[in-house]
């Protein structure tokens, strides 16, 4: 399939970081498709999700030892925010040109138009959007009583005032205090100040971002960053953006290399599974991963602190045993009782069956197959009750050799379309919202190459649309279901307050997002 490219299309390959191979491979699996995950039945409480809450103890048993090693300085914050707001402002963004908002709309639209501008009061940048209509001689309350919503929407959303309509979502102003407000940016600083900072006061946290707006969050965080530091704390704030090599082809609808009116190839981000390279590159151990825009007021933070500590608590416990046991793999002489004892530590922890045929082999393949078992990336997830939302949730997956695993996983990769996977998908109990903390150092203190540890397999096609024509784009293993597949995992419930989504801007005028 090489002969699909020319000269042109190898140099504009290979600019990237990308190898000819890779992209062959991209275009055959745009060809072929992929496989879905079988469930076999989702995790719940007690069985394949850890409920820690009924026992307080135990949660601040494991808070304290994670203080002791956070102390240390081996833990930080990774934190997906290339997120644009258009997504918030979506609603708003479609009536912003129309001097008659409701000539487009249908009933449900008709009242959200009429919630936001009912309650414009409560939004954390209603100050700063008052300000800018005043620059030029109007007042917004004056607008909005005449009924011209639209020159209010325009203020907000384009570049003729706050132009949130073109800003990534962490700069959008969530929270408003007494004295000041807060972006999700913000937001998310404080958090890490109260859970992940050193003995010496230094928090660290990597924000990953698009390049277009790299300026404008550079600005913004050396501008707000002192205000987090008055009570002792220090920052050491990291940025990264995708990676060009994470990128994919796209191809038309006949698996053609698709090319734009320059007769370029034409890539497209490869989703958030294409963060796995940042997350590899960074000088991590214990990670936290959560998504910019779950993130809540202070006076809602008490429960996101608790099972954040909780969470880490528990991924040291696992790591302590996990190195200790790998460090007794490793010696020259190992007896039957310790394998035995290992053995039924993988299957309590991480639901590992060793084949059958392995229980007659050899000490040495034995030894083989926990060190490979244990010595690999581990990852303490929590996981909400469900409430019914859009998204991945805790499965138990079939796989080749007839075992089962705890997987994260979306619904691009299960098979709809089979009653039986619609009615497992259907009866799951929770909901995975990006509560994540990670351990990426091997017992020997080295980092792991995470790619290793990923599913490739488990991608996902999408259509899209590009100048009137349809093509097909390819989406990397997601950040948490395919491409930590591999991954030791373990599941935590833990209480529907620590989840706060903000998906639209109607969200925030959710209690959970008012500050007082």
């Amino acid at each position: 399939m090489s002969d699909l490219f020319n000269k042109q299309d190898i140099d504009q390959i290979q600019a990237r970081g990308i190898t000819i191979e890779q992209a062959v491979s991209q275009i055959e699996t745009l060809g072929k498709g992929f496989s879905y995950a079988h469930l076999l039945r989702p995790c719940t409480a007690g069985n394949g999700i850890t409920v820690l809450e009924n026992d307080k103890a135990d949660l601040k048993q494991l808070a304290e030892l994670f203080s002791q090693e956070t102390s240390s300085g081996r833990v930080m914050k990774f934190v997906p925010a290339s997120g644009a707001a258009s997504r918030m402002f979506q609603l708003l963004l479609s009536v912003k040109d129309q001097s008659d908002l409701n000539s487009s709309l249908d009933e449900a639209e008709q009242r959200d138009i009429a919630r936001f501008f009912s309650s414009i009061r409560k939004f954390a940048f209603y100050d700063d959007l008052t300000s800018t209509i005043a620059k030029d001689g109007r007042g917004i309350t004056t607008l909005i009583a005449k009924g011209q919503y639209g020159e209010v929407l325009q203020y907000l959303l384009t570049d003729k005032g706050l132009n949130y309509g073109n800003l990534p979502k962490g700069l959008i102003k969530f929270h408003a205090y007494k004295d000041h407000c807060r972006t999700a940016f913000e937001e998310h600083l404080a958090e890490s100040a109260a859970y992940a900072r050193d003995k010496n006061g230094l928090a660290r946290i990597h924000f990953t971002i698009s390049l277009e707006h790299r300026e404008a969050i550079d600005e913004h965080l050396e501008e707000v960053g002192s205000r987090y530091e008055e009570s002792g704390t220090k920052f050491e704030i990291t940025l990264s953006v995708q990676k060009p090599s994470t990128d994919t082809l796209a191809v038309d609808l006949e698996g053609h290399p698709y090319r734009d009116s320059m007769k370029s190839l034409l890539f497209r981000p490869g989703g958030h599974g294409a963060l796995l390279k940042n997350l590899g590159e960074l000088d991590g151990d214990i990670v936290f991963i959560k998504n910019i825009d779950n993130i809540a007021p202070d006076r809602l933070k008490g429960d996101t602190y608790t099972y954040k500590k909780a969470l880490g608590g528990l991924l040291i416990e696992l790591q302590n045993q996990i190195f200790g046991y790998l460090r007794e793999l490793s010696k020259k002489q190992i007896t039957e009782q310790v394998l035995e004892e290992i053995f039924e530590f993988v299957r309590r922890k991480f639901s590992v069956v060793p084949p059958d045929l392995l229980r007659k082999g050899s000490g040495k393949e034995k030894v083989s197959f926990l060190f490979d078992k244990l010595n690999r990336p581990l990852r303490v997830c929590g996981m909400v009750p469900s409430t019914g939302e859009l998204g991945g949730g805790p499965f138990w997956v079939g796989q080749d050799n007839k075992t089962a695993t705890p997987q994260i996983v979306e619904s691009s990769q299960v098979n709809l379309q089979s009653e039986e996977q619609r009615a497992i998908w259907e009866s799951s109990t929770h909901f995975n919202p990006v509560d994540i903390v990670c351990g990426v150092k091997d017992f020997l203190g080295n980092p792991f190459d995470l790619k290793r540890f990923s599913d490739p397999s488990a991608c996902f096609i999408s259509v899209k649309s590009m100048d009137g024509k349809q093509l097909k784009a390819l989406e990397l293993p997601g950040l948490w279901n395919g491409a930590m597949s591999n991954w030791n995992t373990v599941f935590v419930e833990v209480p529907l307050a620590t989840f706060n989504p903000v998906k639209t801007v109607f969200d925030l005028l959710e209690d959970a997002h008012q500050a007082s």
